[in-house]
């Protein structure tokens, strides 16, 4: 791909659209596919470079794991709770759920293994994670003093026990360690400590493991046990489209009217992102759901307050919306996002002042206040959801570049050719 892509403006829309596969449930299910007895297919599995990163990690450790891009599917050969290899070097480039994942898996079986990415990875905290592992009999470490990749793990078998972690970085650290637990020698109690960010995401990791044939007791999103010694199951497991994705298709109706109907979601999706359009019905769009999606109506936009904790993977989304809105757009509860791909507030802060907003940088959150846009070249900092969010404002607004449009390959390599496709359709 080029190094930069001018986006043009168009009119209303009348799209529907179907999204690839759910990155987070493609490597959650890869996860549990992997430790499983048996085999699994994985319809609908995303092809991007998070779960390419995933796979070719598996297949590192001695998992079979065939690719079919045609028909959107993979099929993996269980491993039984313990890989062939035992010894390796394993890169991640900048996927957080491939590292906090696999380190929680590995955890669980015997082996050495070391986990080393891109040089923004090695700025992500994995430490609460590694903390928690530990707690449970793991030999796991951080060679940064920030408690920051790269992660050296003699693994030994988790012998279960109680584990308390924070749950204020990252609801993955949970995700990772929950999907590890049933493979201890007894019983685990996990305990999260503070605010537990992007709940939804645990929700949709018990809803995989379930899937696999695994129980976990949740007592409030606050303290989890899990029977141990349990197995996955191998299983046909069909993964929904990435909610995360719909989102900047639902954006682009609400900045440039029309409608567009996102299909294969919806309102009972694992995936917790599908409340961002209830964001958007706020705001003034038209919101309606059948059994084949969810469709958005562009409508007259107000600015609203909203707490994202939930679906903080949409602030960008919404923050590209409030540029069009009527009055300012507060968004609060994401300070994790400062630990993604990039610092997710302050960068996007300073890409939505080029485009002519005022914005007010707050902890945990930005106040946004449309003025007059203009045009600006958006830098991206290797952040696909940067790339794909601040893209739909050159639906509306002429002279918009976005740099480095790669980076989308992150989570959806085909994006700007879907998003040129929708907008190529006129009411």
């Amino acid at each position: 791909m080029t190094d930069s892509i001018a986006i043009h403006p168009c009119g209303p829309l009348a799209a529907s659209i179907r999204p690839p596969g759910s990155k987070s449930i493609t490597n959650r299910a890869l996860i549990c596919a992997a430790l499983a007895e048996g085999n699994s297919t994985l319809s609908g599995a995303l092809d991007s470079e998070d779960t390419r990163v995933m796979v070719a990690a598996l297949q590192q450790l001695g998992l079979a794991i065939e690719v079919d891009l045609t028909d959107a599917t993979l099929k993996v050969v269980g491993c039984g709770g313990q890989p062939a290899v035992t010894s390796a070097e394993l890169y991640v480039a900048n996927s957080g759920t491939t590292i906090r994942f696999l380190t929680a898996m590995l955890a669980a079986t015997r082996g050495t293994y070391r986990l080393d990415g891109v040089p923004r990875m090695r700025e992500r905290p994995i430490g609460d994670l590694l903390d928690a592992l530990n707690q449970l009999g793991a030999a796991a470490s951080a060679e940064s003093p920030r408690h920051c990749p790269p992660v050296n793990l003699t693994a030994r078998r988790l012998r279960g026990g109680t584990a308390r972690i924070l749950g204020n970085i990252s609801s993955q650290f949970l995700s990772g360690l929950l999907m590890a637990a049933p493979y201890a020698e007894t019983n685990v109690e996990i305990e999260v400590q503070g605010e537990l960010v992007s709940q939804p995401y645990v929700q949709m990791t018990l809803g995989v493991m379930q899937a696999f044939g695994v129980a976990v007791f949740a007592d409030d999103m606050m303290k989890f046990s899990i029977p141990a010694p349990q197995r996955y199951r191998g299983t046909a497991y069909a993964i929904e489209p990435d909610a995360s994705a719909a989102s900047y298709f639902w954006g682009a109706a609400a900045i440039v009217g029309g409608r567009v109907t996102v299909e294969g979601l919806t309102r009972s999706a694992l995936q917790g992102d599908v409340a961002f359009v209830d964001c958007l019905a706020r705001m003034g769009c038209l919101v309606e759901e059948s059994t084949c999606g969810i469709t958005v109506t562009g409508g007259s936009l107000r600015g609203i307050d909203v707490n994202m904790n939930a679906i903080s993977d949409t602030v960008q989304t919404l923050a590209a919306v409030a540029l069009f809105a009527h009055g300012p757009t507060t968004i609060t509860g994401v300070g994790h996002i400062r630990h993604k791909e990039t610092d997710r507030i302050g960068d996007l802060a300073r890409e939505l002042r080029k485009l002519g907003a005022t914005v007010e940088e707050f902890d945990d959150g930005l106040k946004i206040t449309p003025r007059a846009l203009r045009p600006a070249a958006i830098d991206t900092y290797h952040d696909h959801r940067m790339a794909m969010s601040l893209a739909l404002v050159g639906l509306q607004q002429p002279g918009v570049v976005i740099h480095d449009p790669g980076c989308v390959e992150k989570t959806y390599p085909r994006y700007f050719e879907d998003l040129a496709r929708v907008c190529s359709s006129r009411p």
